[in-house]
């Protein structure tokens, strides 16, 4: 209502004073997600950024209308951000490490011979998933992606559903090879509950954006793993088996492309996403066919509920491993 109101008013200033349409959009966006500069000079250039954004979504939409593209684009909290600064905030969430190495231990599932899967799959409806987080600046998604995996294992094991602390694994699980900086891995952060003793509650340890000195109290353990299991690589028919039969998964995609990131419905298919390059880490927790016969991937993001929907995606699935969705996937034993 309040944006409204403000957006009312802006239209009779603008009968008064030729205020462009671009004006009075930015200035309701700037409402809407509580966007402030600290100068002209800053929101001028906020302003040529956010106009380059309008233009790309619209252009894109135009296609999606046409049904030539397969989702919708929209103007999220990251629309006065260009790609490049976005990419430097965003891009390097996951660090690199021996893909093939990891992939050849510890055991690998495997799809049972004719077994049947349902054609559709969502755990949130189940009780395994908690609410969307946001890991705002920090590049902490294998975190985030982590603890959805171990929430819902936990879960499964105990039917209680207790949000996890990533700030724990983002202060506490550097000597395994995770940053809050430069990333990490959600199988890093698993090594990490295995050899520690486990991983307190959100509640008792919560996420501050920020690396700092870790504080974890064992008296407040409420999740522990025993160990994990890394997917075959690449194998979508076996993260279909895992999603469909054990649970909300961690997985690796990549999303260098500018329509990742203003994501807002449909089902996302880029024929220009690298299927080979991963450097964000989500949850899938379900799959399932559209209307349009396409197959998806059901996929909880750590950006908060404003972006996408609610916090969700959809993601082509049997599509040639679109965006690398299959090349990494792990879930927590309990």
């Amino acid at each position: 209502m309040r944006v409204l109101l403000a957006l009312t008013t802006l239209v009779v200033v603008a009968g008064a004073a030729s205020v462009s349409l671009e004006d009075l959009e930015f200035h309701a966006w700037k409402l809407k997600f509580g966007k402030s500069y600290g100068s002209v000079e800053e929101e001028s250039r906020r302003k040529m950024i956010w106009l380059d954004n309008h233009k790309l979504v619209q252009e894109h939409n135009m296609l999606a209308d046409q049904g030539i593209k397969s989702y919708r684009l929209g103007l999220n909290h990251f629309a006065d951000m260009d790609d490049k600064e976005f990419q430097a905030r965003y891009s390097s969430c996951l660090r690199s490490f021996n893909m093939t190495k990891a992939h050849s231990a510890p055991a690998q599932i495997r799809p049972a011979g004719g077994a049947d899967l349902p054609n559709y799959v969502d755990w949130r409806s189940m009780g395994y998933v908690t609410e969307v987080k946001n890991q705002q600046h920090l590049n902490s998604c294998w975190a985030f992606s982590a603890t959805g995996a171990l929430e819902g294992q936990m879960f499964r094991k105990r039917r209680r559903l207790v949000p996890l602390s990533e700030q724990q694994l983002v202060d506490c699980s550097q000597d395994f090879g995770n940053s809050g900086y430069n990333g990490g891995w959600p199988h890093k952060a698993f090594e990490y509950v295995m050899y520690r003793g486990g991983l307190q509650a959100e509640y008792t340890y919560p996420y501050e954006a920020e690396v700092g000195w870790c504080r974890f109290n064992p008296q407040y353990v409420m999740a522990t793993c025993r160990s994990y299991i890394l997917l075959p690589k690449g194998d979508e028919k076996s993260l279909q088996y895992a999603v469909a039969t054990i649970g909300p998964i961690s997985v690796g995609i990549g999303t260098c492309r500018p329509s990742f990131r203003f994501y807002e419905s449909g089902v996302y298919d880029e024929p220009n996403c690298s299927s080979t390059e991963l450097n964000h880490a989500v949850l899938v927790v379900g799959y399932g066919t559209d209307s349009s016969k396409q197959d998806y991937w059901l996929v909880k993001n750590s950006y908060g509920v404003e972006w996408g929907q609610g916090g969700y995606f959809k993601i082509a699935r049997n599509k040639n491993n679109q965006c690398g969705i299959g090349l990494y996937a792990v879930y927590p034993e309990v």
